[in-house]
């Protein structure tokens, strides 16, 4: 197959940015599955790369940090699954996940050069489900009963976020071509303002789907911000918001 280069939309990218308007007041930020199961390397069922787990988590750490110096509240969305007698995980009732456990050997894993298992990843109580330490704090709101690629679904995310006031969506997490972008189209379908933070963002599949994540989400549903553009645009939008108040005043 030739290879195919990716479309320089770079100026585009840049006025999209200039368009950006964060009110820290209107802002939630949503993480990703950013538990044991993909980021710790003692107990991951579908690790990350170990570079980049190290990277998402100190990144992750430092914009959560800011969020929170910033009042925004900060969700953590964890996949969990039942076991189900006779059938393992309950992930297990999906055709592909089915067919990618039976077509796994031990060469040729989901998670390139690194082993993993499907039917055994995020069972609950066990140590993969657990939110890395370094990046929960008391007063975070927790959503552990997410069950399939996009954070809205079977989930009451959405019930949360409308009970914020929340119309600025910013995630960050693992993956970045799946469960961060399907999370992506559903908040963008649903009229929020999308944002990721690619500092905070990897994916177990490798870098190749990585990079179409972050292109997908850049060029269709929203913005991808490094953590420096995230804390100025907030910044911003909290000294915007804090003239407008005091004129309204």
């Amino acid at each position: 197959m030739a290879q195919i280069d990716i479309v320089d939309r770079s100026s585009l990218i840049e006025g999209l940015y200039r368009e950006l308007v964060l009110d820290p007041g209107q802002t939630a930020i949503v993480t990703v599955d950013m538990h044991r199961g993909h980021l710790d390397m003692d107990v991951a069922t579908m690790p990350a790369d170990p570079q980049d787990a190290r990277r998402v988590i100190a990144n992750g750490r430092a914009a959560l940090d800011f969020a929170r110096e910033q009042s925004i509240p900060v969700i953590h969305v964890v996949l969990v699954y039942r076991r189900i007698p006779g059938l393992g995980s309950e992930g297990m009732v999906s055709p592909f996940w089915k067919a990618m456990h039976a077509a796994m050997t031990e060469d040729d894993r989901l998670t390139p050069g690194r082993r993993s298992t499907v039917r055994e990843h995020n069972i609950e109580g066990s140590p993969g489900t657990q939110i890395i330490p370094e990046l929960y704090r008391e007063g975070d709101y927790v959503i552990d009963n997410k069950k399939r690629l996009d954070c809205f679904y079977g989930t009451d995310l959405r019930f949360l976020l409308d009970t914020l006031g929340v119309k600025n969506v910013v995630l960050m997490g693992i993956n970045t071509n799946t469960c961060v972008l399907n999370t992506s189209f559903t908040a963008f379908n649903f009229d929020y303002r999308v944002v990721v933070l690619s500092d905070c963002v990897g994916s177990m599949y490798g870098d190749d789907l990585h990079e179409l994540g972050l292109q997908n989400i850049s060029r269709c549903l929203g913005w991808v911000l490094t953590n420096d553009q995230f804390f100025e645009k907030t910044r911003a939008g909290a000294a915007q918001a804090g003239r407008n108040a005091a004129i309204a005043g």
